[in-house]
């Protein structure tokens, strides 16, 4: 199959702090994509940095958005992105991380955020964080409401090197204690012989309020993160390589495992 790639422009974090892509309510899937933008409001100006920082990964997922216009056009199920740079606000930590807001990314000094208070990080907290999180549970309630709990799929994107380490993976997924989507979804991109697949890999996937803990596992649904190198979706060809595989994969996951519909707790590692 060929999964076709066609993004439209990057919306404007002053504007909203949300994307959405509309999908079949009975798709039985909600694809979530934490990092899609680069964007910081006007107000913030480029945080201190170059405006070179915001073509590396310390400002987004690089790839993602892409990846998840692609798969939730693919297979009609609703997207939510969020539209505001990781550097802001991070939305994929919880409101009492401390990294949160980061001082310092890879090496990279953030003077914006050097001197943050807490009134200013209530302030991203309210505009950015909370709005793009209340997006997702809106979506999930209509889900529920009209009868399809849906399984959620994160999509995020790693770097090729860390600290001047080869990372030999080029997907990992990632989970917590609910095996229910995460385990087939490894195990089937593990039948690929091309691939390298991490099992929590580069990172663990029990992070305590975090977006999966959030509204996968406190809400009990099926629910996995997948991360993708980003060498591998930097362009519109890798984007379409990988949508090719996945799509069919996803579909025959959702089609076999009807249990990915069904709310179940499992408790966390992070509690």
């Amino acid at each position: 199959m060929n999964v076709p790639v066609c993004l439209p422009p990057a919306p404007d974090p002053d504007l909203s702090a949300v994307e959405r892509l509309p999908g079949a309510p009975d798709s039985g899937l909600l694809i979530l994509c934490d990092h899609a933008g680069n964007a910081v409001p006007r107000a913030y100006g480029t945080l201190g940095l170059p405006e070179a920082a915001f073509q590396r990964h310390i400002a987004y997922d690089i790839g993602v958005r892409a990846l998840t216009f692609a798969l939730a056009r693919a297979l009609n199920a609703p997207a939510v992105l969020s539209t505001f740079s990781r550097l802001l606000i991070d939305p994929n930590r919880g409101e009492d991380d401390p990294t949160l807001v980061m001082r310092l990314s890879d090496g990279a000094v953030v003077p914006g955020n050097a001197d943050h208070d807490a009134a200013e990080r209530e302030r991203r907290l309210a505009a950015y964080h909370r709005p793009y999180h209340a997006a997702i549970a809106e979506q999930i309630d209509a889900a529920i409401g009209a009868g399809h709990p849906p399984a959620i799929l994160s999509v995020h994107s790693f770097t090729p090197v860390w600290r001047g380490v080869p990372r030999p993976w080029h997907a990992g997924v990632l989970w917590d204690n609910d095996p229910r989507f995460a385990r087939p979804l490894l195990e089937r991109l593990r039948e690929c012989p091309d691939l390298v697949v991490g099992d929590n890999e580069p990172y663990d996937g029990a992070l305590k309020n975090d977006c999966m803990y959030r509204h996968g596992t406190v809400r009990g649904l099926a629910h996995a993160l997948l991360e993708v190198r980003q060498d591998l979706i930097g362009d519109a060809a890798g984007v379409a390589e990988w949508a090719d595989r996945l799509v069919p994969l996803l579909r025959q996951l959702l089609e076999t495992f009807p249990g990915l519909g069904e709310i179940r707790h499992h408790g966390s590692r992070s509690a």
